[in-house]
Protein backbone atom coordinates (compact mmCIF):
# COMPACT_ATOMS: atom_id res chain seq x y z
CA UNK A 1 0.00 0.00 0.00
CA UNK A 2 1.29 3.41 -1.06
CA UNK A 3 0.05 6.91 -0.48
CA UNK A 4 0.77 10.71 -0.16
CA UNK A 5 -0.17 13.01 1.97
CA UNK A 6 -0.27 17.09 2.80
CA UNK A 7 2.44 17.18 5.53
CA UNK A 8 0.64 20.15 7.34
CA UNK A 9 -3.10 18.64 7.60
CA UNK A 10 -1.79 15.20 8.55
CA UNK A 11 -0.36 16.82 11.62
CA UNK A 12 -3.02 18.55 12.11
CA UNK A 13 -5.55 15.60 11.88
CA UNK A 14 -2.70 13.21 13.89
CA UNK A 15 -3.26 16.37 17.20
CA UNK A 16 -6.96 16.41 16.76
CA UNK A 17 -7.30 12.50 16.80
CA UNK A 18 -4.58 12.38 19.64
CA UNK A 19 -7.13 14.10 21.95
CA UNK A 20 -8.67 10.97 22.60
CA UNK A 21 -5.93 8.77 22.94
CA UNK A 22 -5.11 7.63 26.43
CA UNK A 23 -1.66 8.09 28.46
CA UNK A 24 -2.72 4.76 30.26
CA UNK A 25 -4.31 2.49 28.10
CA UNK A 26 -4.93 -0.28 29.37
CA UNK A 27 -5.18 -2.04 25.73
CA UNK A 28 -1.74 -2.25 24.32
CA UNK A 29 -2.87 -1.82 20.62
CA UNK A 30 -4.70 1.68 22.20
CA UNK A 31 -1.04 3.11 22.22
CA UNK A 32 -1.51 3.28 18.31
CA UNK A 33 -3.43 5.09 15.30
CA UNK A 34 -4.80 3.04 12.99
CA UNK A 35 -4.48 4.19 9.18
CA UNK A 36 -6.94 3.59 6.60
CA UNK A 37 -7.14 4.13 3.40
CA UNK A 38 -10.19 3.54 0.75
CA UNK A 39 -10.09 5.08 -2.80
CA UNK A 40 -8.59 9.06 -2.09
CA UNK A 41 -9.28 8.92 1.24
CA UNK A 42 -7.13 8.24 4.25
CA UNK A 43 -9.13 7.87 8.10
CA UNK A 44 -6.70 8.31 10.83
CA UNK A 45 -8.72 6.44 13.99
CA UNK A 46 -7.57 6.76 17.69
CA UNK A 47 -9.63 5.47 21.17
CA UNK A 48 -9.39 4.50 24.82
CA UNK A 49 -11.80 2.12 26.16
CA UNK A 50 -14.59 3.96 26.01
CA UNK A 51 -14.10 6.68 22.91
CA UNK A 52 -13.40 6.47 19.82
CA UNK A 53 -12.29 9.63 17.08
CA UNK A 54 -11.77 8.86 13.41
CA UNK A 55 -10.64 12.20 11.14
CA UNK A 56 -10.69 11.78 7.41
CA UNK A 57 -8.26 13.96 4.84
CA UNK A 58 -7.65 13.23 1.08
CA UNK A 59 -4.84 11.40 0.05
CA UNK A 60 -3.18 11.38 -3.38
CA UNK A 61 -1.06 8.52 -5.48
CA UNK A 62 -3.09 5.95 -3.41
CA UNK A 63 -1.71 2.38 -4.78
CA UNK A 64 -3.62 -0.43 -3.00
CA UNK A 65 -6.12 0.09 -0.08
CA UNK A 66 -5.74 -0.96 3.57
CA UNK A 67 -4.99 0.01 7.08
CA UNK A 68 -1.93 -0.67 9.73
CA UNK A 69 -1.71 0.80 13.34
CA UNK A 70 0.71 2.50 14.00
CA UNK A 71 2.65 3.87 17.16
CA UNK A 72 0.99 7.44 18.07
CA UNK A 73 4.00 8.56 19.97
CA UNK A 74 6.42 8.24 17.26
CA UNK A 75 4.37 9.28 14.29
CA UNK A 76 3.49 12.56 16.36
CA UNK A 77 7.16 13.22 17.23
CA UNK A 78 8.44 12.52 13.76
CA UNK A 79 5.82 14.34 11.42
CA UNK A 80 5.96 17.35 14.04
CA UNK A 81 9.79 17.86 12.35
CA UNK A 82 8.83 17.55 8.85
CA UNK A 83 4.89 19.17 8.46
CA UNK A 84 5.40 21.32 5.82
CA UNK A 85 5.92 18.94 2.90
CA UNK A 86 4.36 16.23 1.22
CA UNK A 87 5.01 12.91 2.82
CA UNK A 88 4.56 9.34 1.36
CA UNK A 89 4.18 6.34 2.79
CA UNK A 90 4.94 2.97 1.95
CA UNK A 91 3.60 0.13 4.18
CA UNK A 92 4.70 -3.52 3.73
CA UNK A 93 1.60 -5.43 3.54
CA UNK A 94 2.75 -8.55 4.96
CA UNK A 95 5.43 -7.15 7.27
CA UNK A 96 3.55 -4.10 8.27
CA UNK A 97 7.12 -2.00 7.83
CA UNK A 98 6.83 1.39 7.19
CA UNK A 99 9.00 3.57 4.80
CA UNK A 100 7.91 7.24 5.28
CA UNK A 101 9.63 9.44 2.86
CA UNK A 102 10.36 13.06 2.75
CA UNK A 103 12.21 15.73 0.46
CA UNK A 104 15.28 15.12 2.05
CA UNK A 105 15.37 11.47 3.58
CA UNK A 106 12.88 8.63 4.84
CA UNK A 107 12.79 7.20 8.26
CA UNK A 108 11.97 3.15 8.17
CA UNK A 109 9.82 1.85 11.25
CA UNK A 110 7.39 -1.13 12.06
CA UNK A 111 3.67 -1.03 11.65
CA UNK A 112 1.24 -3.02 13.98
CA UNK A 113 -1.68 -5.64 12.17
CA UNK A 114 -4.67 -3.61 11.78
CA UNK A 115 -6.63 -6.82 12.55
CA UNK A 116 -5.73 -5.85 16.11
CA UNK A 117 -7.47 -2.70 16.59
CA UNK A 118 -11.29 -3.00 18.23
CA UNK A 119 -13.63 -1.87 16.11
CA UNK A 120 -16.30 0.78 17.01
CA UNK A 121 -19.78 -0.50 18.83
CA UNK A 122 -22.74 -0.34 16.01
CA UNK A 123 -25.72 1.35 17.01
CA UNK A 124 -28.68 -0.49 18.33
CA UNK A 125 -32.21 -0.92 16.28
CA UNK A 126 -33.44 1.01 19.38
CA UNK A 127 -31.41 4.33 18.24
CA UNK A 128 -32.01 8.10 17.88
CA UNK A 129 -30.78 10.47 15.38
CA UNK A 130 -30.51 14.07 16.35
CA UNK A 131 -29.62 16.83 13.98
CA UNK A 132 -28.31 20.06 15.71
CA UNK A 133 -26.49 23.21 15.03
CA UNK A 134 -22.65 22.97 15.58
CA UNK A 135 -23.40 26.86 17.65
CA UNK A 136 -25.97 24.86 20.02
CA UNK A 137 -24.07 21.82 20.68
CA UNK A 138 -20.36 24.47 21.52
CA UNK A 139 -22.44 26.93 23.54
CA UNK A 140 -24.47 23.98 25.78
CA UNK A 141 -20.99 22.20 26.33
CA UNK A 142 -19.15 25.86 27.44
CA UNK A 143 -21.23 26.98 29.43
CA UNK A 144 -21.82 23.65 31.53
CA UNK A 145 -18.37 21.99 31.13
CA UNK A 146 -17.13 24.01 34.13
CA UNK A 147 -19.13 22.75 36.96
CA UNK A 148 -19.08 19.11 36.07
CA UNK A 149 -18.10 17.11 38.94
CA UNK A 150 -14.16 15.52 39.63
CA UNK A 151 -15.53 12.89 42.15
CA UNK A 152 -15.76 9.69 40.85
CA UNK A 153 -18.03 8.27 43.84
CA UNK A 154 -20.71 9.51 41.87
CA UNK A 155 -20.01 8.76 38.02
CA UNK A 156 -23.13 10.41 37.09
CA UNK A 157 -22.07 13.93 38.05
CA UNK A 158 -19.28 13.43 36.49
CA UNK A 159 -20.80 14.15 32.68
CA UNK A 160 -22.57 16.49 31.22
CA UNK A 161 -26.73 16.18 31.26
CA UNK A 162 -28.35 16.21 27.75
CA UNK A 163 -32.28 16.63 28.69
CA UNK A 164 -33.51 16.74 24.99
CA UNK A 165 -37.50 17.86 24.98
CA UNK A 166 -39.81 18.50 22.05
CA UNK A 167 -38.96 22.20 22.23
CA UNK A 168 -35.22 22.21 23.52
CA UNK A 169 -32.28 20.63 24.62
CA UNK A 170 -30.92 21.17 28.12
CA UNK A 171 -28.07 21.08 29.05
CA UNK A 172 -27.04 20.25 32.83
CA UNK A 173 -23.93 19.96 35.10
CA UNK A 174 -23.23 20.28 39.01
CA UNK A 175 -20.45 19.51 41.36
CA UNK A 176 -22.65 19.47 44.36
CA UNK A 177 -21.04 23.45 45.14
CA UNK A 178 -22.67 24.86 41.81
CA UNK A 179 -24.97 23.94 39.87
CA UNK A 180 -25.38 24.67 35.61
CA UNK A 181 -28.91 24.71 33.70
CA UNK A 182 -28.30 26.34 30.14
CA UNK A 183 -31.48 25.82 28.02
CA UNK A 184 -31.24 26.12 24.10
CA UNK A 185 -33.98 26.44 21.78
CA UNK A 186 -32.55 27.43 18.79
CA UNK A 187 -33.96 24.06 16.66
CA UNK A 188 -36.70 21.78 18.23
CA UNK A 189 -35.29 18.22 18.78
CA UNK A 190 -39.28 17.34 18.61
CA UNK A 191 -38.27 13.97 20.73
CA UNK A 192 -37.68 12.98 24.40
CA UNK A 193 -34.41 11.74 25.20
CA UNK A 194 -31.46 11.68 27.63
CA UNK A 195 -27.91 10.82 27.97
CA UNK A 196 -25.11 11.58 30.18
CA UNK A 197 -21.88 12.48 28.29
CA UNK A 198 -18.45 11.87 29.90
CA UNK A 199 -16.31 14.94 30.64
CA UNK A 200 -13.70 13.92 28.31
CA UNK A 201 -16.20 13.36 25.52
CA UNK A 202 -17.15 17.10 25.87
CA UNK A 203 -14.18 18.59 26.08
CA UNK A 204 -12.65 16.70 22.83
CA UNK A 205 -15.96 18.30 20.69
CA UNK A 206 -15.74 21.65 21.98
CA UNK A 207 -12.34 21.59 21.57
CA UNK A 208 -12.96 20.25 17.51
CA UNK A 209 -16.50 21.28 16.60
CA UNK A 210 -15.95 25.02 15.66
CA UNK A 211 -19.25 27.28 15.68
CA UNK A 212 -18.98 28.31 11.97
CA UNK A 213 -19.97 24.49 11.34
CA UNK A 214 -23.54 23.72 9.69
CA UNK A 215 -24.22 21.07 11.94
CA UNK A 216 -23.36 17.90 14.21
CA UNK A 217 -25.25 14.75 13.48
CA UNK A 218 -25.71 12.81 16.75
CA UNK A 219 -26.80 9.25 16.67
CA UNK A 220 -27.34 7.44 20.11
CA UNK A 221 -28.75 5.03 21.70
CA UNK A 222 -28.86 3.72 25.87
CA UNK A 223 -25.27 2.95 26.15
CA UNK A 224 -23.64 5.72 23.46
CA UNK A 225 -23.70 7.78 20.90
CA UNK A 226 -22.19 9.03 17.26
CA UNK A 227 -21.16 12.36 17.01
CA UNK A 228 -20.29 13.53 13.13
CA UNK A 229 -19.10 17.11 12.25
CA UNK A 230 -17.05 18.19 9.49
CA UNK A 231 -14.38 15.84 9.02
CA UNK A 232 -14.88 13.85 12.08
CA UNK A 233 -16.86 11.27 13.74
CA UNK A 234 -16.80 10.56 17.48
CA UNK A 235 -18.46 7.52 19.10
CA UNK A 236 -18.55 8.12 23.22
CA UNK A 237 -19.46 5.71 25.47
CA UNK A 238 -22.58 7.51 27.96
CA UNK A 239 -22.31 7.58 31.70
CA UNK A 240 -24.53 4.61 32.95
CA UNK A 241 -27.18 6.14 35.74
CA UNK A 242 -30.06 8.43 36.53
CA UNK A 243 -28.81 11.60 36.84
CA UNK A 244 -30.69 14.04 39.78
CA UNK A 245 -33.63 15.76 39.48
CA UNK A 246 -32.09 19.21 38.60
CA UNK A 247 -35.29 21.11 38.54
CA UNK A 248 -36.23 20.49 42.42
CA UNK A 249 -32.22 22.03 43.00
CA UNK A 250 -33.16 25.13 41.66
CA UNK A 251 -34.96 27.87 43.98
CA UNK A 252 -38.29 28.60 42.32
CA UNK A 253 -38.85 31.72 43.93
CA UNK A 254 -36.23 34.08 46.21
CA UNK A 255 -37.10 36.63 48.10
CA UNK A 256 -34.65 39.11 47.36
CA UNK A 257 -32.08 39.98 44.76
CA UNK A 258 -29.06 42.47 43.31
CA UNK A 259 -27.81 43.37 40.12
CA UNK A 260 -24.04 44.27 40.03
CA UNK A 261 -21.13 44.82 36.96
CA UNK A 262 -19.85 41.64 36.21
CA UNK A 263 -16.41 42.71 35.67
CA UNK A 264 -16.28 44.84 38.82
CA UNK A 265 -17.52 41.79 41.04
CA UNK A 266 -14.52 39.58 39.14
CA UNK A 267 -11.81 41.82 39.56
CA UNK A 268 -12.79 42.84 43.56
CA UNK A 269 -13.01 38.77 44.15
CA UNK A 270 -9.66 38.13 42.91
CA UNK A 271 -8.30 40.55 45.30
CA UNK A 272 -10.30 39.24 47.99
CA UNK A 273 -9.86 35.63 47.33
CA UNK A 274 -5.72 35.98 47.57
CA UNK A 275 -6.84 36.32 51.86
CA UNK A 276 -9.22 33.51 52.17
CA UNK A 277 -8.38 30.53 53.95
CA UNK A 278 -6.37 27.77 51.33
CA UNK A 279 -8.82 24.84 52.92
CA UNK A 280 -12.23 26.85 51.59
CA UNK A 281 -11.55 29.87 50.15
CA UNK A 282 -14.35 31.25 51.86
CA UNK A 283 -15.30 34.88 50.86
CA UNK A 284 -18.44 36.30 53.45
CA UNK A 285 -21.04 38.74 51.48
CA UNK A 286 -22.06 41.83 53.71
CA UNK A 287 -24.85 42.83 51.64
CA UNK A 288 -26.47 46.36 52.68
CA UNK A 289 -29.06 48.40 50.47
CA UNK A 290 -27.03 49.51 47.52
CA UNK A 291 -23.98 47.62 48.71
CA UNK A 292 -21.59 44.78 48.76
CA UNK A 293 -18.56 44.36 51.13
CA UNK A 294 -16.89 41.50 50.34
CA UNK A 295 -14.28 40.28 53.34
CA UNK A 296 -11.78 37.34 53.73
CA UNK A 297 -10.01 36.35 56.61
CA UNK A 298 -7.37 33.66 57.13
CA UNK A 299 -6.59 33.18 61.05
CA UNK A 300 -3.57 30.52 60.09
CA UNK A 301 -2.01 33.67 58.63
CA UNK A 302 -3.43 36.30 60.44
CA UNK A 303 -4.20 38.74 57.50
CA UNK A 304 -7.69 39.73 55.72
CA UNK A 305 -9.57 41.72 53.15
CA UNK A 306 -12.04 44.00 52.87
CA UNK A 307 -13.47 45.70 49.72
CA UNK A 308 -16.70 47.09 48.70
CA UNK A 309 -18.35 46.80 45.70
CA UNK A 310 -21.40 48.81 44.26
CA UNK A 311 -24.60 47.01 43.23
CA UNK A 312 -28.46 47.74 43.18
CA UNK A 313 -29.84 46.05 46.54
CA UNK A 314 -32.93 46.89 48.56
CA UNK A 315 -33.48 43.69 50.76
CA UNK A 316 -32.81 42.94 54.01
CA UNK A 317 -28.95 43.03 55.52
CA UNK A 318 -27.67 39.97 55.38
CA UNK A 319 -24.68 37.93 55.96
CA UNK A 320 -23.69 35.31 53.90
CA UNK A 321 -20.62 32.92 52.93
CA UNK A 322 -19.46 31.37 49.10
CA UNK A 323 -16.36 29.83 48.05
CA UNK A 324 -14.73 33.00 46.02
CA UNK A 325 -12.90 30.56 44.02
CA UNK A 326 -16.22 29.27 42.10
CA UNK A 327 -17.95 32.55 42.46
CA UNK A 328 -15.30 34.05 40.03
CA UNK A 329 -16.31 30.37 38.04
CA UNK A 330 -19.33 31.36 37.47
CA UNK A 331 -19.05 34.87 37.00
CA UNK A 332 -16.48 34.15 33.98
CA UNK A 333 -19.02 31.60 32.68
CA UNK A 334 -21.86 34.75 32.29
CA UNK A 335 -21.40 36.18 29.32
CA UNK A 336 -23.31 39.88 30.28
CA UNK A 337 -22.19 43.41 31.53
CA UNK A 338 -25.08 42.89 34.95
CA UNK A 339 -25.31 40.11 36.79
CA UNK A 340 -28.66 39.43 38.98
CA UNK A 341 -27.92 37.26 41.92
CA UNK A 342 -31.13 36.11 44.07
CA UNK A 343 -30.68 35.34 47.97
CA UNK A 344 -33.44 34.64 50.15
CA UNK A 345 -31.50 33.74 53.75
CA UNK A 346 -27.81 32.28 54.33
CA UNK A 347 -28.70 28.94 54.17
CA UNK A 348 -30.54 28.75 50.31
CA UNK A 349 -28.72 28.39 47.10
CA UNK A 350 -27.93 32.08 45.44
CA UNK A 351 -28.87 32.20 42.06
CA UNK A 352 -27.19 33.76 39.39
CA UNK A 353 -28.60 34.81 35.99
CA UNK A 354 -27.79 37.56 32.74
CA UNK A 355 -29.91 40.64 33.61
CA UNK A 356 -30.25 40.88 29.89
CA UNK A 357 -31.38 37.78 28.68
CA UNK A 358 -30.42 36.35 25.03
CA UNK A 359 -33.90 35.41 23.29
CA UNK A 360 -33.78 31.57 23.11
CA UNK A 361 -31.22 30.60 25.52
CA UNK A 362 -31.65 30.57 29.41
CA UNK A 363 -28.84 30.02 31.17
CA UNK A 364 -29.06 29.66 35.14
CA UNK A 365 -26.18 29.03 37.89
CA UNK A 366 -26.91 28.15 41.25
CA UNK A 367 -24.20 27.94 44.53
CA UNK A 368 -24.74 26.63 47.54
CA UNK A 369 -23.38 28.89 50.49
CA UNK A 370 -21.13 28.04 52.90
CA UNK A 371 -21.61 28.44 57.04
CA UNK A 372 -19.63 31.59 58.06
CA UNK A 373 -18.00 30.93 61.53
Amino acid sequence: MKFIVEGKQFQQQLQAVSKVISSKNTIKILDNFLLSVDGDSLMITGGDSENMLTATMPVQEVEGAGAVAVNARRLLEITKEIDNQPLTFEINDESKEIDLKFLNGHFNFMGVDAAEYPSRREMSDESLELVLPAEMVVNGIENTWFAVSNETTRPVMTGIFWDIHEGDVTFVSSDTHKLVRYIDSEKAPGMEASFILPSKTSSILKSLISKDETDVRIVFDKKGGLFEFGDYILYSVFINGNYPNYNRVIPQNSAFSLVVDRASLINALRRVNLFAPKSSNLVVLRLNQDEMVLAAQDADYGTSAEERVACSYEGNSMEIGFNGVFMVEILNNLDCTDVVMQITDPARPCIYSALEKKEGKDLVTIQMPMQVL
